[in-house]
Order: C-alpha cells, then sequence, then structure tokens
C-alpha cells in the first residue's frame, strides 16, 4: 500500500509481454531495428500529424535534451518554480544546454498562465547583451500539483511564447493521465494547440523505462539525434525501449492505465475529504492527491504502513498520494478505512 509515487509500480503485463517478444532474435543495434523503425508512423498516427520521435530511457534525459535544441548557452527557459525541471533535475537542462538560465515565473495549480508570461516576457532584456536572452518556454501537463492545463490555456501560453519567437516545450510525464481528465486527444493538448516539443513519459504509466522526445516541428528535430548519443542515451539494444512505447499506446492500453489512476485518486481524495479537519490542497484532476489532514492521522496513517510523502516538510501535515496503473481499489478501500479509524480517535471528545 504504498502510495509515494507512480513510480514505485512495476511493469504493465502487456508492456512485460512486449520487452519478453522482442527479446527474441537479433535486430539492429542503435534505433535500426523493425520495433524502433515503426515508432514514427505509430505516433503521426496517434498524434495525427507527421512527428519525428527519439525514444529515451528516462524522464530527465526527455526533458534536458529537448530543452538543449531549443536553448543556447546563454539563453533562459521560462518555467513554474514547481516545475520538475526546476527542482528535481539536478541541474541537468542547464548541463545539457551548456549553462542556459531558468527562469520562474509563478502560478497557481503548479501552472504558469498567459498573462503572466507575457508580462515577464516584456522586461526580459531581450537584444540586450547583459542579459540571458529568451529561448523557451516549459510547462508540465499534468502538473507538479496534479492539476492540468486546458486546450486553451496551453493555446495561449504557445501565443505568446510564439509572439516573442520563442519555442513551447511540454514535459509530459503525466501527459496520459491529463489526456484522460480532460477528455481531448492527444493532438488537441500539443501540436494544435501551439507545442512544438513534448517529453512524452511512460515510465510512471507501466513502462519498466521508457520516455519519448516528440517533435512536432519537425525542424527542430535536426541535431537531436547527436545530442542523444553524446548525453549518452543512444542506447545500442534500442529495441527495448521502443517495445515498451509500441506496446504502451497499442489499444489504447496508456489511456486505460491513466484512466484507472485518475479514478483510483478521485476515490482516494473524496473519502479523504469528507473527513473532519481534512481539506483538499488542489483539485484532483489526474492522479496525485494533495491534502491537508491532522496530524494524528497522518502519524496513524504511517504507523499502520501506508507510505505516503510529506509535501512542504519533513513532519508536514499536507502530504502528498499517488494512485497508479495497477493500484488495487482494496488498497483504497484499506487507507480510508483507517484514516477514517484514526480521524474518529483524533476528535472525539
Amino acid at each position: 500500500m504504498n502510495f509515494c509515487s507512480d513510480n514505485v509500480t512495476g511493469v504493465a503485463p502487456e508492456i512485460m509481454a512486449a520487452l519478453i517478444a522482442a527479446n527474441y532474435g537479433t535486430a539492429m543495434p542503435y534505433g535500426n531495428d523493425e520495433y524502433t523503425q515503426r515508432l514514427e508512423a505509430l505516433f503521426s498516427e496517434l498524434f495525427e500529424t507527421a512527428v519525428t520521435i527519439f525514444p529515451v530511457a528516462t524522464g530527465t534525459a526527455a526533458n534536458a535534451i529537448a530543452l538543449s535544441v531549443i536553448t543556447p548557452p546563454f539563453g533562459a527557459i521560462y518555467c513554474h518554480p514547481a516545475s520538475h525541471i526546476n527542482v528535481d533535475e539536478c541541474g541537468a537542462p542547464e548541463f545539457y544546454t551548456g549553462g542556459a538560465k531558468l527562469v520562474t515565473i509563478p502560478g497557481e495549480r503548479g501552472k504558469i498562465n498567459a498573462t503572466n508570461l507575457a508580462k515577464v516576457l516584456a522586461k526580459s532584456g531581450a537584444g540586450v547583451v547583459h542579459h540571458v536572452q529568451p529561448a523557451a518556454v516549459s510547462i508540465t501537463q499534468a502538473s507538479e500539483a496534479g492539476c492540468v492545463y486546458s486546450a486553451l490555456e496551453i493555446h495561449q501560453i504557445a501565443e505568446v511564447t510564439h509572439a516573442h519567437q520563442l519555442s513551447l516545450h511540454m514535459d509530459g510525464a503525466r501527459f496520459a493521465n491529463a489526456v484522460v481528465s480532460l477528455g481531448c486527444t492527444p493532438a488537441d493538448i500539443t501540436w494544435r494547440a501551439g507545442v512544438d516539443i513534448l517529453s512524452f513519459g511512460a515510465t510512471k504509466n507501466g513502462a519498466m523505462a521508457a520516455e519519448a522526445v516528440v517533435f512536432f516541428n519537425r525542424e527542430l528535430a535536426e541535431t537531436f539525434s547527436y545530442r542523444r548519443k553524446r548525453s549518452g542515451h543512444l542506447f545500442s539494444k534500442m529495441r527495448f525501449l521502443s517495445a515498451q512505447l509500441e506496446a504502451y499506446i497499442t489499444d489504447s492500453l496508456w489511456l486505460r492505465n491513466a484512466a484507472h489512476a485518475n479514478q483510483m485518486a478521485a476515490k482516494l481524495a473524496a473519502g479523504l475529504a469528507s473527513l473532519p479537519g481534512v481539506q483538499l490542497c488542489y483539485p484532483v484532476e489526474a492522479n496525485e492527491v494533495f491534502i491537508q489532514m491532522p496530524q494524528a492521522v497522518v502519524k496513524g496513517l504511517l504507523d499502520d504502513g501506508f507510505q505516503f510523502y510529506p509535501w512542504e516538510e519533513e513532519h508536514s501535515t499536507i502530504v502528498r498520494l499517488v494512485a497508479a496503473f495497477n493500484t488495487k481499489e482494496e488498497d483504497i478501500t484499506a487507507i480510508l478505512e483507517a484514516a477514517k479509524a484514526h480521524s474518529v480517535k483524533a476528535f472525539q471528545i
């Protein structure tokens, strides 16, 4: 009953089966295998437009190498303060860009908005030799607060981004959860809304280790293959990454997995929010629940063996719980029953 992250899970059976199948026989290395060669057509069909795609093994690689394509060493990448690229990637975007600067723009629910972005860019010092030069905007879908950008919000951000001749990158580590939450097509919240590059996540949603960098603006992909090799992310046995991605999007597995995770998170949130002294910090729009609970309830659940992260500091009463593609309904029931028992005990007179 580990609700720390959707990274704690195993591999979806369909993806494991694809890996086992890919293990038979030989295949040409470095992406010249049949699995990798099929991906461009498959992803072009998925996104309803021609794309260029590159498999990588980690989200950090996907984000950092993608941003290096669109950001010079003297460039600025605009992002939310809580974004993964700013908080959790150990300087990888700065490293792979050769020294670019992350410039943060605050916003509610882990999201930046077009109005604030426009204000910051208007005072960015573009063309002034003393300042880093605006290069890229990066948004996270779903956000680090578990909330989603609507197609309209993305379109508005893209309009501002492109008006300043910048590129728009989307960190889609939980992209599937956002697509399901919005009830839209993948195209609606990417290229149709103005996204140039997507880091397409799979690992958090059932893959063993597979992400993809998807270029909608295909001209930007020109140097990516060299940057991927230079960074050590051109896998010799690429078929094992590509086979995961192929299985992931086949028969809508990625959406079914995300739908289950979202449903479990919604049930968990509703049950906890019904208890006295408990308050949701953000709307639950994907598979993450940020919630404030009495210390006695938090401690009681941890003592019971349930696992989750305090979110602001070690002993914070604000915690994050994450549902995944294989979260069991009985585990949701168990933690809700335990939370109710600790709540009754805490509030008894």
